[in-house]
């Protein structure tokens, strides 16, 4: 029987066109980060299961696939419980790698420790379009750095990266963990609660505040009714009224988390004075990991229903690696959707050295070795078919340009292809 040749449900092959964009957003990034002094590290694929279902990633710990131990014999008892199978899981993020990273290499690594990341994640997604089960995050975080310096650098960086692969129209969302909590608390909503409150909440976007009132009247009406109208208050504030606003809409929050919130804006406020960037206060982002203790910001982009990057503080999950609490922020930049909103492939200068069966081959090898010299790709191919067809297939692979040899004739003239 034929081997069907499909990859797995869920995942994709790339051709060379494809491939071509990742490349070129990778490198674009990853030159942006460099100018910030980030450096980049790997990490493994695999991670002990005990640490990615340490309760830390949300619902991404439900999709995670687990590898069986080595060594298991070829039969089970029917009562076998499956923890007693599993060490270990394929990564669901790069954060909860980055931490067991740093806990292992801290001693040798600089205080703060400037890192990024780019690698394959895979969760165990229900197959459809747009959802991979393998697919590809850029992560970029500061560790060690207590102060909003890590917050603001992490947003200017981020935006600055995805200016420079051309996206326009970018817009930062900013809120705080620590404001929502004290928000909640204040309107009256317990502990339990809260919960439900901010898992709802985050999905405004989706469902609209209808949506929202409508999945909360399971739980006591006029703590939720506070709730949201002080969320609903705090929508669309001005940079010079959300320390203000803030601190007068929850008298209980902590002056300092109000004076970093300030920082962190005047900070956004100072990047939009020099390039194109929008930012607003958001009330309603919560974002679903477990892990954030602080600041939280997010991404869009006007042509994508989801956010393109989002991150925030998580100054407790260092600790569980090391045994002592690390400050810690970070952003991770949803490269896929990057990748989708790249109209093409990025332009690049290609010559097709095209040679006639009786020309030796090491002269054609010797005019793509000179042409290479000069910083250029060239792709050495024999003459084959008829000229128009292949000239045409070397157009439709991305040649730019053609050095077409012929025997007899030792001039190198370089011509554009499609002319």
């Amino acid at each position: 029987m034929k081997m069907d040749n499909s990859p797995p449900r869920g995942t994709r092959d790339l051709l060379p066109p494809s491939v071509a964009v990742r490349d070129h957003v990778f490198a674009t990034i990853a030159e942006v980060y460099h100018r910030f002094g980030y450096q980049r590290i790997e990490t493994p694929a695999l991670e002990d299961i005990r640490r990615l279902s340490g309760g830390q990633g949300g619902e991404n710990e439900k999709l995670i696939f687990q590898v069986l131990r080595r060594g298991l014999s070829g039969s089970l008892e029917a009562d076998t419980a499956v923890t007693d199978l599993v060490d270990l899981g394929l990564r669901f993020d790069l954060t909860v790698p980055l931490t067991r990273f740093y806990g292992n290499n801290h001693a040798a690594l600089p205080l703060p420790f400037r890192s990024f990341q780019f690698g394959p994640v895979w969760r165990a997604e229900r197959p459809q379009k747009g959802r991979y089960r393998q697919f590809v995050q850029c992560d970029i975080d500061l560790i060690g750095e207590p102060s909003v310096l890590a917050e603001a650098e992490l947003i200017e960086a981020t935006t600055e990266a995805l200016a420079a692969l051309g996206l326009s129209g970018i817009a930062v969302r900013l809120s705080d963990r620590r404001f929502l909590s004290a928000l909640a608390a204040d309107s009256g909503l317990t502990e339990v609660d809260r919960r439900a409150f901010f898992t709802v909440l985050d999905k405004l976007d989706k469902i609209g505040w209808d949506g929202v009132r409508k999945e909360l009247a399971g739980l006591p009406a006029q703590p939720v009714d506070s709730a949201l109208e002080r969320v609903a208050a705090l929508v669309g504030l001005a940079a010079d009224k959300v320390a203000d606003t803030l601190a007068d809409t929850v008298p209980t929050l902590d002056e300092q988390v109000v004076a970093e919130l300030a920082t962190t804006v005047g900070c956004l406020d100072q990047v939009a004075g020099r390039r194109e960037l929008r930012w607003e206060f958001d009330p309603t982002l919560v974002r679903g990991m477990g892990y954030y203790t602080g600041q939280i910001f997010e991404i869009g982009h006007p042509a994508s229903t989801s956010s393109v990057a989002g991150g925030g503080r998580y100054d407790q999950l260092i600790g569980r690696s090391l045994g002592r609490e690390v400050p810690a922020c970070g952003f991770s930049i949803g490269f896929e959707r990057i990748v989708d909103l790249l109209d093409s492939s990025p332009s690049r200068q290609s010559v097709a050295v095209l040679f006639e069966s009786d020309v030796p081959l090491a002269r054609a090898l010797d005019v793509a070795r000179g042409l290479r010299a000069d910083d250029r790709t060239a792709v050495v191919l024999p003459r084959s078919g008829k000229l128009g067809a292949q000239l045409g297939r070397l157009e439709a692979a991305g040649h730019t340009s053609l050095v077409y040899l012929r025997a007899g004739d030792e001039s190198v003239e370089e011509r554009p292809l499609g002319r």
